[in-house]
């Protein structure tokens, strides 16, 4: 019979009493009070547990053993558009990844670019560089950045290239979605739900960001391959604002009424739903953006946004942490590699 708290024991719990709350044997209690012999972090946790829920006397000697076995680990991240929904909720999501963790005293210091300049972001890596263990970053494509990413490396310190992929043959890792294939996705929807076969536009932050481009790519070639009965336009240039993009696209659709789609690669959506709102009625043109958000789920109710392609945070982070305490405690991985995650996909229905 297990105790808990709300049995009274009417006397002082033994070690066989421990044991059996624990689910082990005595000598396995036995080693974790005394440190003879080396046992696994889970039952040493799972007797420090034991001994909180039955009062066992001698639990602050198992907890302050705990503790000293778990190394502690500084993560350090440097993101960007601090004010955007996305990083927000990025923000959150890399906390709670870190303090999930029972096998280490993990810290997560989180750093925001205060614009999308190569300097910018390689200057706050290598600041962190100097007092973390890992860094990961959303940083863009640059030279600048990676010269940043090989000092860290000399260093010691891993980087982990974040939803855009940087410094390849010289980062750790790259964790997010296979950008490719997202843009063959927006691409798909698009020639499925139009009206018509009509002109289809594309945004991009900038040409620094190489996901937008591999979005891009994927974009244009399923186009040409499955539905090249629609014409893709030059693409465009939204620095990743709204206002940009609102302006753009209130542009595209005086020059072009036949225009069938549309699709933001990156940040800006905000402007593209205001425009469409403001200028056409819902479901005239299709529209697929990236990244759930209070903006693309009104959107989507109202049916303006016609897909919302989305980055799993959740998994992305705890996935990310997984790779950074590995590379701490077995030191960098014999050659770069990548960690697709595969996209969430919203459509009108799924807010309903």
């Amino acid at each position: 019979m297990k105790f808990s708290h709300e049995v009274t024991m009417a006397r002082r719990p033994t070690m066989a009493d421990l044991a059996r709350e624990a689910g082990v044997g005595v000598a396995t209690v036995d080693r974790v009070l005394n440190g003879r012999m080396k046992v696994r972090e889970e039952t040493a946790r799972k007797v420090a547990e034991a001994a909180h829920r039955i009062g066992y006397h001698a639990r602050g000697l198992i907890e302050n053993r705990l503790s000293v076995e778990i190394p502690d680990m500084h993560f350090g991240f440097v993101l960007h558009k601090q004010k955007q929904e996305f990083y927000q909720n990025f923000t959150r999501e890399i906390e709670a990844a870190v303090a999930a963790r029972s096998d280490i005293r993990g810290r997560a210091t989180i750093r925001f670019s205060p614009s999308q300049t190569p300097d910018d972001f390689a200057r706050l890596m290598l600041e962190l560089g100097e007092k973390v263990d890992a860094v990961a970053s959303s940083a863009v494509n640059h030279h600048i950045v990676n010269a940043a990413v090989e000092k860290l490396k000399a260093g010691g310190v891993p980087c982990y290239a974040l939803l855009n992929d940087f410094a390849q043959g010289v980062r750790e890792n790259y964790l997010g979605m296979n950008n490719m294939k997202v843009g063959r996705i927006a691409a798909s929807m698009i020639s499925m739900t139009a009206r018509r076969a009509g002109k289809v536009a594309v945004f991009v932050g900038g040409n620094r960001w190489h996901g937008h481009e591999l979005r891009e790519t994927g974009f244009r070639s399923f186009f040409r391959e499955l539905a090249p009965g629609f014409t893709v336009l030059d693409t465009l240039v939204n620095l990743e604002t709204r206002q940009v993009t609102y302006e753009a696209t209130l542009d595209l659709l005086h020059r072009h009424p036949d225009l069938a789609g549309i699709y933001v690669a990156g940040g800006g959506m905000e402007g593209a739903i205001a425009a469409l709102r403001e200028a056409r009625n819902p479901g005239k043109v299709m529209l697929v953006v990236n990244e759930l958000t209070s903006d693309s789920r009104d959107g989507l109710s109202d049916q303006y946004v016609t897909m919302v392609i989305s980055t799993p945070l959740r998994e992305l982070c705890v996935s990310l942490v997984d790779y950074m305490v590995k590379a701490v405690r077995n030191g960098p991985s014999e050659a770069p590699g990548q960690h697709f995650l595969e996209p969430r996909l919203f459509i009108p229905e799924s807010v309903f």
